[in-house]
């Protein structure tokens, strides 16, 4: 009898011990809370982040990432922002005319948000005069997908690499929306390891 007992008990620490590693160390589930990802992933989706790979690799541009914001933009419930990183350290990131420039070379986003199929994708805005910034090395600049409903670098300005929990690559839930997050490429651009 007690050894039985002593069994399922050591099963559910050891269950426990592993779950707690893995979340920790290795990926996590992230509920998404914000609109300034529409139409890449809506409000209710789930997505699994990667924290094990970017402790042996950099983020990437393109990558959906999942951060702790800057102290004057935290909410009361700690909730974490998802943004997509746009621009890297020791990069120039320029907004202008509706786009975005990376050290001049204006670059392609298909995945910016439209109201409708077909209708033109959202032009990119700043709220304030500055239109340029210089990404130091070790920080990375972040951006949604529906720009004109995100608060992300625009107004808060670069993030240190420190404060990314780590990269969305897959989003499980609605089943029916399963699928693996793509990095887009960025034709005219060098590679994007900072």
């Amino acid at each position: 009898m007690f050894g039985c007992l002593f069994e399922i008990v050591e099963t559910l620490v050891l269950t426990l011990i592993i779950f707690l590693v893995i979340q920790t160390f290795v990926a996590q589930p992230y509920k998404v809370q914000q609109q300034s990802m529409e139409h890449t992933l809506e409000p209710d989706q789930y997505v699994l982040v990667d924290k094990l790979t970017p402790r042996f690799d950099t983020y990437k541009r393109g990558d959906i990432v999942v951060f702790s914001p800057p102290p004057d933009w935290s909410r009361e419930d700690d909730t974490p922002f998802i943004k997509r990183v746009i621009g890297l350290g020791g990069e120039t990131v320029e907004i202008r005319d509706g786009a975005v420039f990376i050290d001049g070379t204006k670059i392609d986003e298909p995945y910016l948000f439209a109201a409708t199929d077909g209708e033109p994708t959202q032009p990119t805005t700043v709220p304030d005069d500055e239109h340029r910034w210089v990404i130091p090395a070790g920080e990375l600049f972040l951006m949604g997908d529906h720009r004109s409903n995100s608060s992300d670098s625009r107004m808060f300005g670069p993030v240190e690499t420190g404060q990314v929990i780590g990269r969305a690559w897959l989003r499980y839930w609605p089943i029916n929306v399963f699928g693996i997050l793509p990095t887009p490429n960025y034709p005219g651009l060098a590679p994007t390891t900072p």
